[in-house]
């Protein structure tokens, strides 16, 4: 519990009625499996909330197939200087988003649909961030995040040990969509036992081949 008040500080509290929240309801709700519980903290709540780490003071930041909420609410209840705006497009799971934060006042956005919906992008789009976990394959996820960020925000992908042969295999379409200077973080090097691996790319003019 030390590292959990290392990471959220005075809202530990907060993050405690989150964990009970995931643990009871959202297991219930299925949204979270029953085998997850035991490491909730180490694998979920503080395993997103140290992606803070790359995201500025006072940005405004979407979370794409946000599920149960993962990486937003940690990252809001750790950060509460940040917008947060949750996407998700399955209805239970966005009830379950909007009941939790009402009841704990959080300061957070649930915009019910899917990242590449013309709604959605009007609703959600110009974010400075886009955040995402465990959500679709790195070309993929960069066709859904880059457009819902302004020029020169960033995308943030929470991914695992193959997210350097992602990025190998995936460069020159990632390119073609704007996605530049891409590059693997690892994010609570020292503050959690298992850092956070995170792609990391930024929003770049778009290059189109010459005719």
């Amino acid at each position: 519990m030390a590292i959990a008040e290392r990471v959220f500080g005075p809202r530990l509290d907060l993050a405690k009625q989150y964990h009970d929240s995931l643990a009871t309801d959202g297991v219930e709700r299925g949204l979270i499996g029953p085998r997850e519980v035991p490491r909730l903290w180490e694998r979920h709540l503080l395993n997103c909330a140290v992606i803070g780490e790359l995201i500025d003071e006072g940005e405004r930041v979407v979370d794409i197939g946000s599920g149960a909420g993962l990486p937003g609410i940690p990252l809001a209840i750790a950060r509460p200087d940040l917008r947060v705006t949750l996407v998700e497009p399955l209805l239970r799971r966005t009830v379950y988003l909007a009941e939790f934060i009402e009841a704990h006042g959080l300061d957070v956005l649930v915009v019910r649909g899917r990242a590449e919906q013309p709604g959605v992008r009007k609703e959600a789009g110009g974010a400075d961030v886009v955040t995402s976990r465990a959500v679709a394959p790195l070309e993929k996820l960069a066709k859904w995040s880059l457009p819902l960020i302004h020029e020169r925000g960033r995308m943030l992908a929470m991914k695992g040990s193959s997210a350097e042969e992602e990025i190998e295999r995936d460069r020159t379409s990632l390119s073609r969509m704007g996605a530049g200077k891409l590059e693997v973080v690892r994010c609570g090097v020292d503050v959690v036992p298992t850092p956070t691996i995170v792609v990391r790319a930024e929003r770049v003019p778009r290059r189109f081949p010459r005719s």
